[in-house]
């Protein structure tokens, strides 16, 4: 591992009864056995027919919800070699009327759509919107359920790769050697337990089997819900597919333009900002373990992280605390505004060397629980943006993007890392390109920014909602990652009159919080 772990991209957690007319709602049916779902049977190319052309066939999976599994190339650009794979989907049938369907992703990249809808339907959508469409969760290529990217199977492995320390002292010819051993076997894990999978998981093949997907219920136009590295997702599917776009939100929107330094920086520039503002609000509580003076405070945040990173504390199950493993945990704690009561007790907790509330956070950013990992969501983040930004080698370059990253978040960088040690060991390169999506002749796509979201910051939103030809942006004045969970009424109430009529509103909306 590098030295101080980064974000380096887009980030990154359910009885009727039967009226006596035997009238049966819309979402009961199937549930008593199978539901098939007929395509639209539209036209596409000779190869790609047994893909557009499959029923699904859904059976009931708990809750009321049904779960079914599409069959998609592995290659988009050579479906006739044969290689498919498996995509997973769940979903819940409108309770009235339904509209059609709503697809919805959570982000990530990496994160489990499908567990997302199947666990937490009525928190990713309204109660209105459950009403009127089939909600649907999916999980992406290389994630999850569906045909999945996979590395180390030993749990041990897994925690080496993540939170090892190098033995050697830092910036050596030695602490390099490590790191870059480290890097090369979990890539080395990677592609033996993948295999061929691994090279095709990018956005683009994701957006290509959004398209078939959305024929496969048989929708004529994608109405979709995409949150944080979702709104990607969906905007590179407007691009391509502009004529096929239904109604389109786009929450904590991505900048398709941006590299990976551009994100990487600009992610440090809001993590850190909000990091301050976190600071400032924490003195007005009296258990704040900082001094009210928000300037004192972020010298003692950043003296902790030079302490960690030559002295980390070791944890009870012989982990190691290190200034990494802070970064990690105060971001994952940034990430909404209801969390920073968590940073509040891990800062309590590191004056006693206590790292209890640390490694918690740390652990829920990478899906681990009582030793064991719950998904492969950070091997197919890992995967999958390998395959999406090209990577930077150059050493000065390198160097030189460290530089502008310490000057611009001093206090939460650490100038010293490597770049991105593992995808440039990455055995597939990216072969894609990164520019503006104009999405010409689509409907109105609403584009969401909130201002102090640390993760997707509001200037990306701005820019995804300029460079659409028909964005409109919906911009929430608050803190926080993504706006529409945060209940705030003005928000939903715009977020679902859209889906629901599909009418954006008439100029650029604000939402104070």
């Amino acid at each position: 591992m590098t030295h101080r772990t980064r974000l380096s991209a887009v980030a990154l957690t359910l009885v009727a009864v039967l009226a006596l007319s035997g009238c049966v709602p819309t979402w009961l049916t199937g549930l008593t056995g199978q539901d098939t779902s007929t395509p639209t049977g539209e036209e596409v190319d000779g190869a790609l027919e047994p893909y557009y052309r499959q029923s699904l066939v859904w059976e009931r999976c708990g809750g009321g919800a049904q779960c079914a599994t599409a069959t998609a190339p592995l290659d988009w650009d050579d479906p006739a070699a044969g290689d498919d794979i498996d995509l997973a989907l769940v979903r819940y049938r409108a309770t009235e009327t339904a509209l059609g369907s709503l697809f919805v992703n959570p982000g990530g990249p990496g994160a489990s759509g499908f567990d997302f809808i199947r666990d937490s339907v009525d928190f990713a959508v309204s109660e209105r919107l459950r009403e009127s469409f089939d909600v649907i969760g999916w999980d992406p290529r290389g994630v999850g359920r569906s045909s999945a990217v996979t590395c180390f199977t030993d749990p041990a492995d897994m925690d080496e790769f993540i939170y090892g320390v190098p033995e050697a002292e830092p910036q050596t010819p030695e602490w390099v050697a490590e790191v870059e051993q480290s890097a090369q076997r979990f890539v080395e894990a990677c592609a033996e337990n993948s295999g061929p999978l691994l090279e095709h998981v990018d956005t683009d093949s994701t957006v290509r089997d959004l398209d078939m997907l959305r024929a496969l219920v048989g929708d004529e136009a994608l109405n979709y819900f995409g949150y944080s590295y979702g709104t990607e997702i969906g905007a590179r599917y407007a691009d391509r597919f502009p004529e096929r776009v239904g109604r389109l939100v786009l929450d904590g929107a991505t900048d398709p333009t941006s590299t990976q330094f551009e994100v990487v920086l600009a992610q440090s520039i809001g993590f850190e900002a909000a990091l301050t503002t976190y600071l400032t609000e924490c003195a007005a509580a009296a258990t704040c373990p900082f001094p009210t003076d928000t300037t004192a405070a972020l010298a003692i945040v950043e003296q902790l992280y030079e302490r960690l990173e030559t002295d980390p504390i070791p944890g009870p199950d012989g982990r190691l605390f290190t200034d990494s493993v802070l970064d990690i945990a105060v971001a994952t704690a940034l990430y909404d505004e209801g969390s920073w009561e968590f940073l509040s007790q891990m800062f309590t907790e590191l004056r006693t060397g206590v790292v209890e509330t640390g490694f918690l956070l740390a652990d829920f950013y990478y899906g681990r629980e009582n030793g064991e990992y719950l998904d492969n969501s950070l091997e197919a983040f890992i995967a999958i943006n390998c395959l999406d930004y090209p990577v930077e080698r150059d050493p000065q370059v390198i160097i030189d993007q460290n530089t502008a990253i310490a000057e611009s978040a001093p206090v939460t960088s650490d100038p010293s890392v490597l770049g991105d040690v593992v995808c440039q060991h990455w055995p597939h390169e990216f072969e894609g390109e990164l520019g503006p999506v104009r999405a010409e002749g689509a409907p109105p796509i609403l584009v969401i920014g909130t201002t102090g979201d640390p993760a997707t910051p509001y200037i990306w939103a701005e820019s995804l909602a300029e460079q659409l030809e028909s964005g409109v942006l919906l911009t929430y004045d608050g803190e926080g990652h993504i706006a529409y969970d945060e209940g705030d009424p003005c928000i939903n109430d715009l977020v679902d009159e859209f889906f629901l009529t599909g009418v954006a509103p008439a100029e650029d909306p604000v939402c104070a919080g």
